[in-house]
């Protein structure tokens, strides 16, 4: 049941908004993507993966300070050839969102958060 609601997910998300390279929702050690039609991945899968269980990691380390800064609601990474914005999803999950440098990234946040919120 959990592949199916990550996979209307992952179109919700991908049809918000034209400049989405990639869709990503990594839980329980399983990786459910798209890419947009068109499009190669800079990234293989397994390198994907790889990225995604450290951005596991990474967010893990972010919650040890929510008593003090609070609950964190996405991170945003800028490459020389991407956005890369990841946020939590239903406890362990994470989203990870892959965008082209020529967008307004606050916009595309805000669209990501009410569609994975409208989820949850």
């Amino acid at each position: 049941m959990i592949n199916l609601e990550y996979e209307k997910i992952c179109d919700a998300i991908m049809d918000c908004d034209e400049k989405i390279r990639y869709v990503g929702i990594y839980d329980f050690g399983e990786l459910i993507d798209k890419v947009r039609p068109g499009l190669k991945s800079y990234l293989t899968k397994e390198e994907t993966e790889t990225s995604l269980s450290q951005a596991v990691y990474r967010w893990s380390t972010r919650k040890k300070t929510t008593e003090k800064i609070g609950k964190p609601i996405f991170a945003l990474a800028k490459y020389e050839k991407i956005y890369r914005i990841t946020m939590s999803i239903k406890g362990a999950g994470l989203i990870l969102v892959s965008t082209e440098l020529d967008i307004n990234i606050n916009e595309i946040v805000e669209k990501i958060l009410k569609i994975k919120n409208s989820f949850e």
